[in-house]
């Protein structure tokens, strides 16, 4: 990370398909999906069509949306 820039949070959802690829979707930039053969090559590849995304948004003047705090909450059952 460079010197004055920041960090994002987004949540991103990863699932696998009927092919057995993982299928990344960040649902708050829609139409924001990748996929790879493995969990951390779809993760690498989320995260590089987030930045891509992002820079869209910016050079078109578009709002960015903010980051997301999320909490896991476990339950009994």
């Amino acid at each position: 990370m460079e010197l004055g820039e920041t960090v994002m949070k987004l949540r991103v959802l990863i699932e696998r398909d009927e092919d057995g690829m993982f299928v990344a979707e960040c649902p708050t930039l829609p139409g924001c999906i990748s996929q790879g053969k493995t969990l951390k090559e779809a993760k690498a590849n989320i995260r590089e069509a987030i930045q891509a995304y992002i820079e869209s948004l910016k050079k078109h003047g578009e709002p960015i949306p903010p980051s997301v705090h999320e909490e896991v909450v476990e339950v009994k059952m």
